[in-house]
């Protein structure tokens, strides 16, 4: 019989269970994905006026990009990429009468203000150029904007972390299904990325190297590695919590997406078009959870993991916190290796991309 095994994080003190003895192959994942479509979708050209007013709107003007902000009811028209205030954010900016302060009377209940922000990055005027299919320099544009508005909140003195995310799919959270990321600014550091920094600033005291830079050297010629640029290294972690989950991780040792130069930047749209456009071509379009994990430290290694929503957590994962991932990542990667490879070839045939 064969034997499952269990996993421990590179960085996180988290276990996961290999589980091969309840092998599946990647049809075995392929489902009708549920697509939500609005009557009215507020994110398309002509429903500006359905938005708050954007924090950031990218015009085209003679070649070149123009970066605007909106006020009261004015809209710009023929934008390229809009970033707007959530309407029904989780955090919203401080005003006068917040009290800052943490609120801890001895009892362990803990309370503070939600101070912060919360928006929403509308990746195109086209309603469906999502990362599987979209244009390069498109793509492009969305870095850039997250650069844009990363710069901006982090300069915020009550932001403590910027969280740049996405939810592609109903089942994965997306409430639209036009392309959108959301970006989250909190007045704290969340507990993962808390523990990653911690175990990152570990290994460098000990080892004066950096435990990702480390992890990339032992993955690039290993079973887990998936796909590579000059810029970026694509793997399926060690301990995958999620089928086919993988992560993006620059090769240069850097800290925050503004490292990155405009050779950089455009290995990462190359990089995110072949990974989402393989993912989509391997399990048929699944919806996926995305996340940067960045922080402005030193021994940090900025990173995208991405999460395939494949499985359901049931009362062992909830109970526990150990996680169970029926595909292991060595078989994930061999996967997603192939179809990424198909989906490279694709673009660079001249194919739309």
């Amino acid at each position: 019989m064969l034997l499952n095994d269990v996993r421990r994080d590179y960085l996180l003190d988290r276990w996961v269970v290999i589980a091969t003895a309840r092998r599946k192959r990647p049809t075995d994942f392929i489902s009708k994905r549920e697509v939500r479509r609005e009557s009215k979708c507020p994110f398309c050209p002509g429903n500006e006026h359905m938005t708050p007013p954007a924090t950031l709107v990218y015009l085209s003007s003679r070649g070149s990009i123009l970066k605007e902000t909106e006020h009261g009811d004015t809209r710009f028209r023929d934008w390229l990429i809009r970033c707007v205030p959530n309407l029904y954010p989780a955090f919203s900016p401080p005003g006068e009468d917040v009290d800052l302060e943490v609120d801890d009377s001895g009892s362990g209940c803990v309370r503070r203000a939600a101070v912060g922000h919360h928006e929403v990055l509308i990746e195109s005027p086209i309603h469906d150029e999502h990362l599987g299919s979209a244009r390069i320099i498109q793509l492009i544009h969305v870095i850039n904007a997250c650069i844009d508005r990363y710069r901006y909140l982090s300069s915020r003195p009550y932001v403590k972390y910027v969280s740049i995310f996405r939810n592609y799919g109903a089942d994965a959270g997306a409430s639209l299904s036009h392309a959108h990321t959301q970006i989250m600014a909190v007045p704290f550091i969340p507990k993962i990325v808390s523990e990653e920094l911690g175990s990152s600033r570990r290994f460098w005291s000990v080892n004066e190297e950096c435990i990702f830079c480390n992890v990339i050297k032992m993955e690039m010629d290993g079973p887990r590695f998936v796909w590579a640029n000059k810029s970026f290294v694509v793997f399926a972690p060690w301990a995958s919590v999620h089928p086919f989950e993988f992560w993006i991780v620059p090769r240069e040792h850097q800290n925050i997406i503004s490292e990155m130069d405009e050779g950089e930047i455009r290995d990462l749209a190359e990089a995110m078009r072949v990974c989402f456009g393989g993912l989509k071509r391997l399990l048929n379009d699944p919806s996926y959870n995305l996340g940067f994990h960045m922080a402005r430290r030193e021994y940090y290694h900025w990173h995208i993991e991405v999460y395939p929503r494949l499985a359901i957590w049931a009362g062992f994962e909830k109970s526990t916190g150990t996680y169970i991932n029926v595909v292991s990542p060595e078989d994930a990667a061999s996967n997603l290796r192939e179809a990424f490879q198909e989906e490279e070839e694709i673009i660079h045939s001249g194919s739309p991309s």
